[in-house]
């Protein structure tokens, strides 16, 4: 197992044999640092243009056999209240196989109704979401059954390791929205897991929360959820989005009937749906990129077109998730050459149709090692450089999306903390060129001591959460702490010390009432 590789390879560095006082009086201080030198909560927005890795041309033929396939070739929706949406509007509907043909020119008319820039509210105003244009948000791992950590290595998620994840995801500002269960709570039982699980979201956080569109009784218990622990009324709640859940397609050219019925409650009620078709290269999809995207874009716009029909102007964002597979395995693969070009040329179509764009960060590593690091990187590169406005699983997947480790979380924190930084305006003005500065140093001297240096030094340059700066002796007289070890001390720290955000007594009573209601009458069924 790595953690016991690791531990066997530490043991060879020479270190101290007791701990030094310095190291007594660091661990002291560590839970009054930890956070304070965090970003401040923000709506980040990108400097940097957007990477175009094709043209015009092969973006407009995309398009055209995408078209050509919703045309042709149709797309399977198997559940009759969508069947019947695409039969009102005169669209090719196959009854005895559920397959929809539709023309090109109904889908982009339903696709231009759709809006450019979706604002998403809270129950806390101040943690309002902009999905859209230059705006950028992160989210953090959702949906694995696994969990795993330094003590325990990896094991099966329950509630309680759940909440923790939902702590950390309060605590860090470059954590702007759930994404979900951050781990499945294997320990409640899936027809009331709904009901526990945004009771969490909704009380151990202010951020905003997702519910899973998997059939009638699950959203509409979320939407109601939501709605009480903002202390809305219905009109209100329908107002404005409020909340968002994500769909999968299964490919190839299948939508299945929890996602749809789901997404058309939700879309019907102007809440945010992301369609996010699951094409991997090389197995659910065409070995290359053009096809998969092609395949992506067809059963993305396919599900689109359906929500704008059961409500004209409900927000929709366009959900990339085209990877690889490894062709000697089957086994899917993340952060690879080939998932960062998806992600840019997702982008590029998003934007041909006018959409935001949702991408994840993801890697396929089975131990948190380097290659869990670099593919991550990439996976954020790829992301963020092809324009992405709701990044998923920004924080602590593992595994190929199996896994959720807390130590992973605070290394992506620091990674997503940095990319947040980079993208801050840069200023170029007689203060910032610096000239009196460099004149009055000269070829002799340093600026440690200068009074341009002394004027800015606190607040100059980023300050990281992880990642350590010191020379090697220095480090190692500290106890020669791995990354991973940092991490680990961090995330231990931030959970002790976590308060929960403030919520009025009456709404938690309520929504305390309505899960306690929704038990008793059984909950959401779970055979369909």
């Amino acid at each position: 197992m790595f953690y016991a590789r690791e531990d066997a390879l530490e043991k060879k560095l020479e270190r101290p044999t007791r701990q030094s006082k310095r190291k007594r009086n660091a661990d002291q201080a560590l839970s009054q640092l930890l956070l304070d030198d965090q970003l401040d909560w923000c709506q980040p927005v990108y400097a940097d243009p957007p990477v175009a890795p094709i043209n015009e041309d092969a973006i407009q033929a995309i398009h055209d056999a995408s078209m050509t396939v919703l045309e042709d070739v149709g797309v399977l929706f198997l559940n009759d209240a969508a069947l019947r949406v695409f039969d009102q509007h005169g669209c090719n509907v196959d009854w005895d196989n559920k397959r929809v043909r539709m023309d090109r020119a109904f889908v982009m008319e339903q696709v231009a109704k759709a809006p450019s820039h979706i604002t998403v509210t809270p129950r806390n105003p101040d943690r309002v979401l902009i999905f859209g244009g230059r705006h950028f948000n992160f989210g953090q791992v959702a949906s694995p059954p696994n969990v795993m950590d330094l003590d325990q290595g990896r094991r099966i998620g329950t509630r309680v390791d759940f909440q923790n994840f939902l702590k950390l995801a309060q605590a860090y500002n470059c954590i702007h929205f759930n994404c979900g269960y951050a781990v499945e709570p294997m320990d409640m039982h899936p027809s009331i897991r709904h009901l526990d699980g945004l009771f969490d979201m909704l009380t151990l956080t202010d951020k905003v929360v997702h519910a899973y569109a998997l059939g009638t009784e699950r959203i509409e218990d979320a939407m109601e959820m939501v709605r009480i622990g903002a202390g809305l009324t219905q009109e209100a709640f329908e107002e404005k989005p409020r909340m968002f859940t994500n769909i999968n397609s299964t490919s190839p050219l299948k939508h299945d009937w929890p996602m749809l019925d789901g997404a058309m409650r939700m879309a019907a009620r102007n809440q945010m749906v992301v369609v996010s078709p699951f094409t991997l290269a090389g197995a659910m999809a065409p070995v290359t990129l053009a096809g998969a995207l092609t395949l992506q874009n067809a059963e993305g716009l396919a599900a689109i077109a359906l929500l704008q029909a059961v409500r004209a102007g409900a927000p929709v964002v366009y959900g990339a998730f085209t990877s690889n597979v490894d062709m000697k395995t089957g086994a899917p693969a993340f952060g690879t050459p080939e998932f960062v070009r998806a992600m840019q040329m997702s982008g590029q179509l998003a934007r041909f149709y006018g959409l935001p764009l949702r991408a994840s960060n993801a890697n396929a590593a089975n131990a948190l090692d380097a290659q869990a690091v670099w593919e991550s990187a990439f996976s954020l590169q790829g992301s963020c450089l092809g324009g992405a406005n709701l990044i998923y699983h920004a924080a602590g997947w593992m595994e190929g999306g199996l896994s959720a480790s807390f130590e992973k979380f605070v290394i992506d924190c620091e990674m997503l903390q940095q990319i947040i930084y980079a993208q801050r305006p840069i200023t170029v003005d007689a203060s910032t060129l610096a000239l009196d500065a460099i004149a009055e140093v000269g070829p002799h001297g340093h600026f440690f001591g200068c009074d341009h240096t002394q004027q800015r030094y606190r607040d100059a340059f980023y300050t990281p959460l992880l990642s350590d700066w010191r020379n090697y002796e220095t480090w190692l007289d500290d106890g020669g702490e791995w990354a991973h070890q940092r991490a680990q001390k961090h995330y231990k720290t931030v959970l002790n010390e976590y308060v929960a955000p403030p919520i009025e007594s009456g709404h938690r009573d309520q929504l305390a009432d309505f899960v306690a209601r929704r038990k008793a009458e059984g909950g959401a069924p779970t055979d369909f």
